[in-house]
């Protein structure tokens, strides 16, 4: 059975800015680009504050967005829970994302009552290679 999304783009880009407006401390870097059946997929269009000696962006902010599409996946799919939180999340760097805009695409893997494995693939949205991989995991709290 396919995992459908009861969320929008719209309603979920609406949800961070009303909900979670920390997100865009920095500006608004962090936009919802689409949902679909176990996925969502965010963009992050990185300013200053986000570029690290040497010209890439770094470690944090990547895992601020895998973190971020984690969420925004599991909502979209469960509808806009707040206390849902990250238990676990385990990043692998790949190479090296220079400092242009970069998308994740987050799926789901295993969507139970307590908790959402998921699994967020970042890489450059003009390219193909995988900058960083990711897996997390969420609870969410009862009904």
């Amino acid at each position: 059975m396919a995992l459908l999304p009861i969320m929008t783009v719209e309603e979920l880009n609406r949800f961070l800015d009303t909900d979670f407006p920390q997100v865009h401390t920095d500006g608004k870097i962090f936009t919802v680009t689409n949902i679909g059946p176990g996925f969502a997929t965010m963009r992050l269009d990185p300013n200053e504050r986000h570029i690290r000696p040497g010209g890439t962006v770094s470690g944090p902010t990547l895992f601020a967005l895998a973190d971020v599409s984690a969420y925004v996946a599991l909502i979209a799919h469960i509808g806009p829970v707040a206390l849902a939180v990250t238990t676990s999340l385990n990043i692998n760097f790949l190479r090296k994302p220079y400092p242009e805009p970069l998308e994740c695409t987050c799926r789901i893997l295993k969507l139970g009552k307590r908790l959402a494995v998921l699994d967020a693939s970042i890489k450059p949205v003009a390219g193909d290679e995988l900058a960083a991989h990711a897996t997390a995991t969420y609870s969410i709290p009862p009904r």
